[in-house]
């Protein structure tokens, strides 16, 4: 790849909050390139001409570049690795944008992060039993639904610790509240969810609580 689209890639990169579409293999193809460069520099004869001169240039600036273009992508990554955990859904268009070391490093960092903040922070929440028509999440493999895991007992998370009964008012897609649990909303659903996903979800008009027509 040319150092010119390279830090044509780079300007477009910070010039956004948000992930922009890079070609798939920009780093193994540059690195490739540097290796070649520095192949060249070894190769040659004389270390002070200038042609060895303008080729430790040309890959002193494609390296400096490429850990720009590296270093701006991870802060944006590591960005919504915290907001998702916040409780903020993650947009499918980010995801797309993401190379596979990317979402490598965004899946680790925030599995990291949960299991951490469940060793920190998470504690067992006292239990109520579940009542008519209300929904209950179980963790099953990877996932939750609404459906009891077999000899599970009917009990929620006691709505004040840490959790909001509420109604769901539009449909939206899954995703993994602070608890690690993955959520499955449809519309006029009773959840339970923990307190901070509930905060969130209901700015969006997504959910109401059923105590008021406010979060607390």
């Amino acid at each position: 790849m040319h150092l010119e689209e390279l830090r044509t890639i780079l300007l477009s990169e910070r010039e956004t909050g948000r992930l922009t579409s890079i070609p798939p293999d920009i780093f193994e193809t540059t690195k490739t390139e540097l290796e070649e460069l520095t192949s060249d520099v070894h190769a040659n004869e004389d270390p002070f001409s200038d042609r060895t001169r303008v080729l430790i240039e040309r890959a002193s600036s494609i390296r400096e570049t490429l850990q720009d273009l590296f270093r701006t992508r991870a802060e944006k990554i590591l960005t919504l690795s915290s907001g998702y955990i916040d409780g903020h859904p993650l947009e499918k268009d980010e995801i797309k944008k993401m190379l596979p070391a990317e979402r490598e490093m965004f899946d680790t960092v925030t599995g990291a992060i949960q299991k951490n903040r469940e060793i920190c922070i998470i504690t067992r929440h006292d239990q109520i039993s579940i009542a008519p028509g209300v929904k209950e999440f179980t963790t099953t493999g990877n996932e939750s639904t609404g459906e009891q895991a077999p000899g599970a007992s009917e009990t929620i998370p006691l709505p004040g610790q840490g959790y909001i009964l509420a109604r769901v008012l539009d449909t939206m897609e899954p995703f993994m509240g602070v608890d690690g649990r993955i959520y499955h909303l449809m519309k006029e659903d009773i959840v339970t969810l923990p307190r901070r996903n509930a905060e969130v979800l209901n700015e969006r008009n997504i959910v109401l609580s059923v105590n008021s027509s406010t979060i607390p």
